[in-house]
């Protein structure tokens, strides 16, 4: 079940990753055209700035899997001692609560948007649900991704940076 979830997040941070990189070709288009051309387009700052937002948020589950979030280790630096591992699953508990409440409030967010029809305020009109949907889509995989941090503290033991990435 662990390998399924790391997976899926090593599968998620790659789109999340292709789709900072289609941030920048976007926003490189809209360079050249407004500059070039000087013909400016309508619609790349709110679909540049709406897939930022997703890949923000889809790539944070990813990021705490190759522990690339603040990690401090003064106290701590045995990856094996117990009380690392307390202090590794406190730190999890903690994003796990979190990602809980916010997946709860964001799915509420998104249903109510999504019932009422809302739209962004812009020339687009792009439905709200769209971008609200991204909150508690990448705060669940943040969620599950914890869960399985945890289990990885307790039966594996701690992966360092570099291990993570290999």
């Amino acid at each position: 079940m662990i390998k399924t979830i790391d997976s899926i997040t090593e599968f998620i941070g790659k789109i999340s990753a292709w789709l900072f990189f289609l941030i920048g070709i976007i926003v490189t288009y809209e360079v050249f055209m407004r500059y070039v051309f000087t013909k400016p387009t309508i619609w790349v700052d709110e679909v540049s700035a709406i897939t930022q937002i997703w890949a923000t948020f889809i790539a944070s589950a990813y990021a705490l899997k190759h522990k690339n979030l603040i990690v401090i280790d003064i106290a701590f630096r045995d990856t094996d001692s117990i009380l690392r591992k307390i202090s590794e699953t406190f730190s999890l508990l903690v994003i796990i609560l979190v990602s809980a409440v916010t997946v709860y409030y964001g799915f509420e967010l998104w249903l109510h948007s999504t019932q009422r029809g809302h739209t962004t305020d812009s020339y687009l009109a792009i439905p709200k649900w769209f971008t609200q949907a991204s909150i508690w889509i990448g705060f669940s995989l943040l969620l599950i991704q914890a869960i399985a941090e945890i289990v990885k503290v307790w039966t594996v033991g701690i992966t360092t940076k570099n291990e993570g990435l290999s």
